[in-house]
């Protein structure tokens, strides 16, 4: 959910006050929506077919190798070689549809006027940057604006949760491997789903299920989202709850990060920027407060939070050990340009 943007024009009352100005919504470009979504099915369904081959092969979820990257992108032009990314495709894209509809239905039942979801195709390791939706009308009330920014998460954590037991139940043990591989670090969620399950086998070394893996993925979507700080759904949900202290606990969140992103994972680090560079919020009337029943939903909030978050999504990834490497790599392509000129030099 990006941020509330007012419609309306800076002066409109000089001349007229009791003026009433009836603001139409621009046309929805449909177009645009199916466009980026079809996209994103392509790019999550080529990224789930690799997680396919390597869960076949019981080798860990983001094997990677030398001479084939891990976003196969030759695969897009071939159907055939798209359709085992189903399962994860599908999963990941219903969490993250569930998530913008649960902000974007509440938005319309407060008449807020809001986007259809925008899907944002990417090749990465997951294939997608996520979904969002765009208000671009003023939100009304502390409630309003409660009840719109914690719908998402709990509509994409539902899902998720589903997802997980159900991945989890299908995932097996790591066969023997030399492939090169990212190691990934597992939310609370994880840990309960395979006590209930009574997997035996730990999590490091299980090849995650596609399912699993979307899993994985829509529980990290729904703990970044849940930051408490600046225009996220868990800043909104604190602007909500107390105004006076958004800045103050989005200023604290950003300040958590810089640790994190030091000795747990670097992505950390980044996202301290993103919050920091957005911690004003679109104003919302003060009046009325919240009730008390919506700080107890509140709480599940942050229970959602604790249960999803990891401090190390990729371990062996924090500022620590990835500082020193890309000091080492930059010395030696200085010293290798350095050669290249005196072997220049020489030959002149």
């Amino acid at each position: 959910m990006s941020e509330p943007a007012s419609p309306f024009p800076t002066a409109i009352e000089s001349e007229h006050p009791h003026e009433v100005w009836i603001i139409r919504p621009p046309r929805r470009r449909l177009w645009v929506h199916i466009l980026l979504l079809l996209a994103t099915f392509v790019t999550t369904m080529a990224v789930g077919s690799r997680i396919q081959s390597n869960f076949a092969q019981r080798q860990p979820t983001f094997s990677l190798s030398d001479d084939s990257p891990f976003f196969p992108i030759g695969w897009i032009g071939h159907p055939s070689e798209l359709l085992p990314g189903l399962p994860f495709s599908l999963t990941l894209m219903f969490i993250l549809l569930a998530h913008e509809m649960g902000h974007y239905l509440y938005a319309r039942h407060y008449r807020v006027y809001a986007t259809l979801p925008y899907f944002v195709p990417f090749p990465s390791l997951i294939g997608t940057l996520g979904a969002f939706i765009r208000i671009k009308s003023p939100i009304p009330s502390r409630a309003a604006l409660f009840d719109i920014g914690i719908a998402g998460p709990i509509a994409g954590f539902i899902p998720a949760c589903i997802a997980l037991l159900v991945g989890i139940a299908r995932s097996q043990p790591i066969a023997a491997s030399d492939a090169t591989s990212l190691q990934l670090g597992f939310p609370l969620a994880f840990s309960f789903a395979a006590r209930i399950l009574h997997v035996t086998t730990p999590l490091s070394s299980l090849s995650l299920h596609p399912i699993a893996a979307a899993a994985w993925v829509g529980m990290f979507a729904t703990a970044l989202n849940l930051l408490p700080g600046g225009q996220l759904d868990g800043g909104h949900i604190v602007f909500s709850i107390s105004p006076q202290f958004h800045r103050t606990v989005s200023f604290l969140t950003v300040l958590a990060l810089i640790p994190l992103g030091k000795y747990f994972w670097t992505g950390w680090l980044l996202w301290a920027v993103l919050l920091a560079m957005t911690m004003r919020h679109p104003p919302v009337p003060r009046e009325p407060a919240v009730s008390g029943g919506r700080r107890w939903i509140a709480l599940f909030g942050a229970v959602m939070l604790v249960l999803s978050f990891t401090p190390a999504p990729f371990t062996h990834s924090s500022g620590r050990e990835v500082w020193p490497e890309l000091r080492n790599q930059g010395r030696q392509a200085i010293h290798s340009l350095a050669d290249q000129a005196r072997h220049l030099l020489h030959r002149h």
